[in-house]
């Protein structure tokens, strides 16, 4: 079975990096860019079958390791 963590920073937390793209891409000539916010995407193959305890598993895995609960959120797609 194959998840897919996506971790982001919470929208009231600045993203300095995000910034530094938006620039980036302005600078190289792409108009219109208003605002880039930078995460990370986290691929995760276990053993077993689609369920709300593997979600449940999944979901704790985010909180104690993938993801700063404090200053990040996440999506889990399994």
């Amino acid at each position: 079975m194959k998840a897919t963590v996506l971790v982001r920073l919470k929208s009231e937390v600045l993203d300095p990096q995000g910034d530094a793209v938006k620039r980036a891409l302005v600078k190289l000539g792409f108009d219109g860019v208003r605002s880039v916010r930078v995460g990370k995407l986290i691929e995760i193959e276990m053993d077993g079958t689609p369920s709300p305890e593997l979600e449940e598993k999944l979901g704790k895995m985010a909180d104690e390791m993938l993801a700063n609960p404090v200053i990040e959120d996440y999506e889990i797609e399994i």
